[in-house]
């Protein structure tokens, strides 16, 4: 299926510099915010209590938010958890509350204010040492996910490229974490998982850009490095299209009516998507330009002399 049909490269490239500039400006924005107002951790991640509750009739999220508020839980987070008659109510860790009777009294003022009866089906408490140990293992998952990539692509290509790659996958990830941070969206364990699953999509999307590369340093053999990136890059553009509007899509229906318990990953995704297209473009290949890639570096080796021994 071809949406785009050129008869000449697009010259990306020609704004290389500009869009590196866009994206330190971007990163350097994203660690400022970081480090001055921090991430806004869930609960998975800071520690509390998880209630699961079961209704009749379909549950009014408001009505609840203002009871348990009456009741002493003005931070409770309140979202529906499957259908309209489950509710899920995470109760973030307090020194001033008794961990222990939390169910016990969020189901008492539920009770007493609702006109229905309230089951309490689960309880769950998340100690601040778990969270902590969530946050040190998420991060570990990300490095090692980053090092083995650098590894892969190495293997495969060639050291500059793999280079490209690996810093085009660190902008994604901090610019995302960057989004979270300014807007303060709760960050919790599928934002996590969507932050994993970003750094597998925006490889593969970077690792077609880089093989339609090997292929036309091979191909164009008088054409500057500028023009090889564009040709190889505008050769994908359709397949880099398709793929990012049906996983936009997707993710848009999911971000509309998949319910709070989803929001944050598909929040995630959807920028992250657009962020890592941009870094297919422009970063990796611009990254590994500006680091010196050549067509020498991408040919195979010749084959080894032999000797002809003559009797």
């Amino acid at each position: 299926m071809q949406i785009f049909n050129f008869s000449q490269p697009i010259n990306f490239m020609r704004l290389k510099w500009p869009a590196l500039l866009l994206s330190a400006l971007l990163i350097t924005g994203s660690f400022a915010s970081i480090f001055s107002q921090g991430i806004n951790w869930g609960l998975d991640f800071t520690g509390g209590t998880v209630i699961e509750v079961g209704l009749n009739e379909g549950a009014d999220l408001t009505a609840m938010r203002q009871t348990l508020s009456v009741a002493g839980y003005p931070d409770a987070v309140i979202q529906l958890f499957g259908s309209s008659k489950d509710v899920l109510i995470r109760i973030p860790l307090r020194p001033d509350l008794e961990q222990a009777t939390v169910g016990e009294s969020v189901l008492q003022a539920l009770s007493a204010e609702l006109a229905e009866p309230v089951t309490l089906r689960r309880v769950e408490f998340v100690g601040p040492s778990v969270g902590e140990e969530l946050k040190q293992d998420g991060g570990m998952v990300m490095l090692v996910a980053l090092i083995g990539i650098l590894l892969y692509v190495a293997m495969r290509f060639e050291w500059r490229l793999s280079v490209g790659a690996v810093l085009s996958l660190g902008h994604d990830v901090v610019l995302t974490l960057g989004l979270f941070s300014v807007l303060q969206l709760e960050f919790d364990l599928t934002v996590l998982a969507a932050i994993l699953a970003l750094i597998g999509y925006s490889i593969n999307d970077t690792i077609v850009v880089f093989d339609r590369l090997r292929e036309s340093f091979r191909k164009l053999r008088d054409a500057t490095v500028d023009e090889t990136i564009n040709a190889a890059i505008t050769s994908t553009l359709n397949r880099t299209v398709i793929t990012s509007l049906t996983t936009v899509l997707v993710l848009l229906v999911l971000f509309f009516m998949g319910g709070a318990l989803i929001h944050g990953f598909a929040t995630a995704l959807l920028f992250g998507i657009v962020i890592g297209t941009y870094s297919s473009v422009y970063v990796a290949s611009a990254i590994a330009e500006v680091l010196g890639i050549s067509r020498e570096d991408l040919l195979p080796p010749p084959p080894p002399e032999t000797e002809t021994e003559f009797s």
